[in-house]
């Protein structure tokens, strides 16, 4: 289907063909669907589609079923036995078994080239959401970076945040007074959830050097829109990092790609998966700057397609945005189920020849009930679909295919070896060990100073002192005669008399200092 990539159709009770324009990709999607019902098969024909286009995509393999894109499918295999057939039915006469090309990620650095961005990239909205903190102490994380940014200390890794914190935590009284109260608590709160999330591993996914979007949007030499896939299986064990780390790289494609108005394909298409990580428990500020993103990003040619099982999970205003839409079946087991059932079936545009809540309830694997968007972007009729079958290998590849893969890819060099340049902890580390030094020397030429000198600093400290008279340190003795006139001499030293005894007598040592 020329412009088109083609997603299935045709057969005895099914539509026209359906294929999803690459003119209004960039308007965002929906592939939604129960457990089982295909969608991970649909998510994969769809970024084979892309890149034969010439559109890189970027996907998370939350379940590790994706890297089977980096390896043709054949014949032989017992999943891909009825594709043969149901190309036929489909009238998909181009179908052929090809591998797509593909660059492997992971945050961890295990399964792909590790994936990393700084601190300060990252930003206090994110990292508060993160780090799951309360008003108060998302307060106190914007005082931190405001004190990076005003003081030069570049936050590039986690150490680097903990070493601010504990400088501020040391110098709360003076900014309490210029940006309000700074609490030991709160700074104690978020030390204790950074300890928490780098057990998560997510010290692997601060540092440099720290990925550059170009490197997401490459094309092979046959014009191929690389595949780039996230190895999402152990980063799921940590959904709130899962999710922070895709927000914020939506983030920055919004911020730093440049306007291009309505291409006629996509720069980069992204899929979210489990999107309902992303809006469970998410403050309002947070789903807002997802809409906005949304409603945005489509300006930059960036197509946005969330993957979850039910359409009720993504926010409305943010569903309202999600033009080309793929739902597999939904079962319908409670009262809320079908309540969901209903309104997934209203969002369509509705088809006179059959019930599209049913079709929904009804369609089995690797079927969908479709719309695409047409012409002048104007939703398509809603039609029962068969899902087209994939060319690539269906299921992963294995450890050693992965491994001969990343030796091949020319991104290893760049990515694989860690960088730790001067930052935040080493240069407050620096001040802490400058001023140990200052305070040893001023201690030493105290020591170094005559008996005299010595013991009229100790003097004027001593009278000087708040410190209460019960305190270990000035408690003064008196059962001895020498303490008692000890206490005398000081006692006169403190007068006027006293004073000018002493300015007569040191006034000449004195007066070079």
């Amino acid at each position: 289907m020329d412009g088109k990539v083609f997603l299935g159709g045709g057969g005895e009770n099914y539509g026209d063909p359906q294929g999803l324009s690459l003119k209004y990709a960039n308007r965002h999607g929906l592939i939604a669907g129960a457990t089982g019902t295909g969608k991970t098969v649909t998510l994969q024909i769809l970024a084979e589609g892309f890149s034969e286009a010439g559109v890189p995509v970027f996907l998370a393999d939350v379940k590790g079923d994706l890297s089977g894109l980096a390896k043709s499918g054949t014949p032989e295999h017992k999943l891909h036995n009825p594709f043969t057939q149901r190309a036929a039915t489909i009238g998909f006469t181009d179908f052929a078994y090809r591998a797509s090309p593909v660059t492997f990620w992971d945050l961890f650095g295990e399964q792909g080239h590790p994936v990393r961005t700084t601190v300060t990239e990252m930003g206090p909205l994110l990292l508060s959401r993160l780090l799951e903190l309360s008003e108060a102490q998302e307060g106190i994380l914007n005082i931190a970076f405001r004190l990076a940014d005003e003081d030069g200390l570049p936050l590039l890794d986690l150490k680097d945040l903990q070493a601010l914190l504990v400088w501020i935590g040391e110098n709360r009284a003076q900014l309490s007074l210029r940006y309000g109260n700074v609490s030991t608590a709160s700074i104690g709160a978020i030390q204790r959830r950074l300890l928490v999330i780098e057990n998560q591993g997510a010290s692997k996914l601060f540092g440099e050097p720290a990925l550059e979007l170009k490197d997401l949007m490459r094309t092979d030499d046959q014009g191929r829109g690389m595949v780039n896939i996230l190895a999402s299986d152990k980063l799921m064990a940590a959904p709130g990092l899962y999710a922070t780390f895709l927000l914020w790289l939506l983030s920055e494609l919004f911020e730093e790609l440049p306007e291009v108005g309505d291409p006629d394909k996509p720069k980069l298409v992204f899929f979210f998966d489990e999107a309902h990580l992303l809006f469970d428990d998410a403050p309002k500020v947070l789903v807002d700057k997802v809409e906005q993103v949304a409603r945005l990003i489509r300006s930059k040619g960036v197509g946005v397609y969330f993957i979850t099982q039910n359409p009720a999970d993504v926010p409305e205003d943010i569903l309202g945005q999600l033009g080309n839409r793929i739902q597999h079946a939904l079962r319908a087991f409670t009262a809320k189920d079908r309540k969901n059932l209903r309104l997934a079936a209203e969002t369509y545009r509705e088809n006179p020849t059959f019930d599209t809540e049913e079709a929904i309830r009804e369609v089995g694997v690797g079927e969908a009930v479709t719309s695409m968007l047409q012409k002048k972007g104007v939703p398509g009729i809603v039609e029962r679909t068969l899902i087209r079958p994939p060319s690539s290998q269906l299921g992963p590849i294995t450890k050693a295919d992965r491994k001969a893969h990343l030796a091949a890819s020319d991104l290893g060099g760049k990515y694989d070896t860690l960088l730790d340049r001067n930052s935040a902890f080493e240069i407050l580390s620096k001040r802490a060990e400058q001023a140990a030094k200052a305070a040893e020397a001023a201690e030493a030429e105290e020591e170094d100073q005559p008996m005299m000198q010595r013991e009229y600093s100790a003097a004027r400290r001593y009278s000087g002192s708040r410190v209460s008279r019960s305190s270990s340190r000035y408690t003064r003795k008196k059962d001895t005669f020498a303490s008692a006139m000890g206490e005398a001499v000081i006692k006169e030293l403190k007068g006027t008399t006293g004073r000018r005894i002493v300015r007569g007598i040191l006034g000449s040592f004195f007066k070079g200092r």
